[in-house]
């Protein structure tokens, strides 16, 4: 039996930058205390080596498979999707470093996600980080050579405050952001529950704005996220989250989310890819009457932001 090796990375929120970060806006995103970890054990070999892997939500376990070494084909899966999207990641890894399946070794893999797989907080950016970390490679890198996307989540995974983040040519910028609001006590995040898949939610805004110049509008959204990541103001925050929340329902052709809770005492901003994950309710109520009133809307996952952000 090998030395067990464990690895943890954080979950994510964004809060500003939707769709418009993969255009080269500035976007604010935060890491979160609920993350993932992937703790893995090498094997001596008593048969054909394999890897065996088992993923798991709180409570249960999620997903699982096994691969043969070194080929890295399925001999068997409980959910051949997850399993297709595990081994792209895999087949890139072993693209980038080859000697960590030579199958001299059989290896057993297991990760536990701190939060639903649901939710949207990043069980894939969380696995990829964590991969990365366990093999040495660059997990921007991994990231686009197996199932893509902007690097947000990424970047995330390990920083240990809120971040700017921005393509710039394509390449990751990661800056710290000096984002503590004093009106974090009226920041609380609301499950809607209905996931999204953010890679379809890009191709629905491409498909629309594929060859549009959007210059114009990722300087808007920019201006928005470092004045919202400086402000002390809870109105001014306000008023910017419904700004951009007005810009990007407009690029989406889509209502923004007030429109569906038009009793709520306070300002509501979609998060990620629109229509089904969180969003940000911004209120001056007390939390009680928040939660209410979600609660009679039928949603009853809600975070603080000092519950879920970490600082």
């Amino acid at each position: 039996m090998g030395e067990k090796q464990v690895y943890r990375s954080n979950g994510k929120l964004l809060i500003t930058g939707e769709y418009l970060v993969l255009r080269g806006a500035d976007a604010l995103a935060v890491p979160l205390v609920m993350g993932q970890t992937l703790e893995i054990n090498s094997t001596d070999i008593t048969s054909s080596p394999v890897l065996c892997w088992k993923a798991y939500a709180p409570g249960r376990l999620w997903f699982e498979v096994d691969f043969d070494l070194p080929y890295l084909n399925v001999l068997h899966t409980s959910d051949q999707q997850k399993a297709a999207k595990l081994q792209i990641i895999l087949l890139t890894l072993q693209q980038m470093k080859p000697e960590l399946f030579e199958g001299k070794t059989s290896l057993q893999v297991s990760t536990r996600l701190d939060f639903e797989p649901e939710w949207g907080f990043g069980s894939s950016s969380t696995l990829i980080a964590n991969i990365a970390q366990w093999a040495g490679v660059n997990p921007f890198s991994l990231l686009n050579l197996s199932i893509g996307g902007s690097g947000y989540d990424i970047a995330c995974a390990n920083a240990v405050t809120p971040v700017f983040y921005k393509l710039h040519n394509l390449r990751p910028d990661v800056r710290k952001a000096n984002f503590n609001p004093p009106f974090a006590d009226k920041l609380h995040f609301v499950y809607r529950g209905r996931k999204q898949q953010s890679a379809n939610s890009v191709t629905d805004f491409n498909a629309i704005h594929g060859n549009t110049d959007l210059k114009h509008v990722v300087e808007e959204v920019s201006n928005i996220t470092a004045k919202a990541a400086s402000t002390t103001s809870f109105e001014r925050f306000c008023a910017l989250m419904n700004q951009h929340e007005e810009i990007v329902s407009a690029l989406l052709l889509e209502p923004a989310v007030k429109t569906m809770y038009a009793g709520f005492d306070g300002q509501l901003k979609s998060l990620g890819a629109w229509g089904g994950d969180f969003m940000l309710a911004m209120s001056p109520a007390e939390p009680a009457y928040v939660r209410e009133y979600f609660e009679q809307q039928g949603l009853n996952i809600l975070f603080s932001y000092t519950q879920l952000v970490r600082q």
